[in-house]
């Protein structure tokens, strides 16, 4: 009985034992199951939030920088809508002078962590065409530029189609002076930044749309000589209104500013560019060419995230892109319905084809010519 009691208590011993093993077992491989399944988690939300967080642009900025209620202040908007609408965050530099925009571009492309480098104004064509070749992985986008090269992205904008509307409207108010407050003179005025390609496209198209509706026009021209120089716009547009000028349009950037100073002292009509300007000087600004800028800033950004941005070659941006517009909201000004009605026809006839406005003004006459008004 004595063996018998001995061999029975080691059997219930020994159960007990391999029991305990097994359950031990079984709870460190659950905890380590439980442990690997949380640090899966885990990792895969660094990951996550990884990938979102190296998702990151440049923009070099025009000279003058951000507050120009103009182009700089568009691309800006562009990329920082693209930072809460995509997660993309960006650096930016504002650069004082021309000489400074190859220093930057070469210092942020050497970083080698943007997705893209967007490059702001036709100003940084050479600085970029330099740079470009020396970092070929790296791509890069000029917004109202173009750079022949295999990494960079060029986007130009039909200006002289969003001037051509504005020129058309000037023209029109100008037949009802009585409406406006303004003299019977048919005199207008434009004032560029400066005496390059790009500037001549708003001119002309200004020039082509106001002689368009009104044939007597005539449209006084003057180049300030940079995009912040607020003094020189302003002087340049009280001469033209001593001289009979009373809507004087203008495209130089921040140096329009001016032009906005001297509508207010005095008491003639400005037309903004680029952003809509009304809101400025609602009394005195009737109306703004539009240059989505921020659209394409927006556009550059997303693609080179994507990896679908396609570089070597040019984008153009126009009416029928909506890349290029005008806008009277914001402006105190009452402009009469027939007046939108015909401006908004002449928009149509544009996106259509039927009016090709032209891009200098020594085509100015040759496509009036050819162009008759209805």
């Amino acid at each position: 009985m004595k063996r018998i009691f001995v061999v029975l208590l080691m059997v219930v011993l020994m159960t007990s034992l391999l029991s305990g093993c097994s359950n031990q077992n079984s709870n460190e491989a659950a905890g380590t199951e439980q442990t690997n399944k949380e640090g899966n988690q885990q990792e895969t939300q660094e990951v996550n939030q990884q990938g979102n967080e190296s998702k990151k642009a440049a923009i070099v900025l025009g000279v003058g920088g951000l507050g120009d209620q103009s182009y700089n202040d568009l691309a800006y908007q562009g990329m920082k809508d693209a930072e809460s609408q995509l997660g993309i965050s960006f650096d930016y530099a504002e650069p004082k002078a021309m000489a400074e925009f190859e220093v930057h571009l070469r210092e942020m492309a050497s970083e080698g962590q943007y997705v893209v480098i967007v490059c702001v104004g036709f100003e940084q064509v050479d600085a970029l065409s330099i740079v470009a070749d020396e970092f070929p992985d790296q791509k890069f986008a000029i917004l109202d530029g173009s750079v022949d090269k295999p990494n960079v992205a060029s986007f130009l904008s039909k200006e002289e189609e969003g001037s051509f509307l504005i020129g058309a409207l000037a023209g029109l108010m100008k037949l009802e002076p009585e409406n406006y407050g303004l003299s019977d003179e048919q005199i207008l005025g434009f004032v560029g930044a400066l005496d390059v390609p790009v500037i001549r496209k708003f001119h002309a198209g200004f020039m082509a749309g106001a002689k368009y509706v009104n044939p007597d026009i005539q449209v006084l021209d003057d180049i300030v000589g940079g995009f912040s120089d607020v003094t020189t716009a302003k002087e340049i547009a009280l001469t033209m209104n001593s001289k009979g000028a009373d809507i004087i349009y203008h495209a130089a950037g921040g140096s329009g500013m001016g032009v906005f100073q001297a509508a207010a002292e005095n008491d003639f009509i400005a037309m903004g560019v680029n952003s809509n300007q009304n809101y400025i000087d609602p009394e005195h600004i009737v109306a703004s060419m539009l240059k989505r800028i921020d659209v394409a800033a927006f556009t550059v950004v997303k693609e080179a995230s994507e990896g679908t941005l396609q570089t070597g070659g040019i984008t153009e941006l126009g009416l029928k892109d909506e890349g290029i517009g005008y806008t009277i909201e914001g402006t105190n000004i009452k402009v009469s319905s027939s007046t939108i009605e015909k401006v908004e026809e002449l928009k149509q006839k544009v996106i259509d084809g039927e009016l090709l406005p032209p891009l200098a003004v020594e085509s100015v006459e040759t496509f009036l010519s050819e162009n008759k008004a209805e």
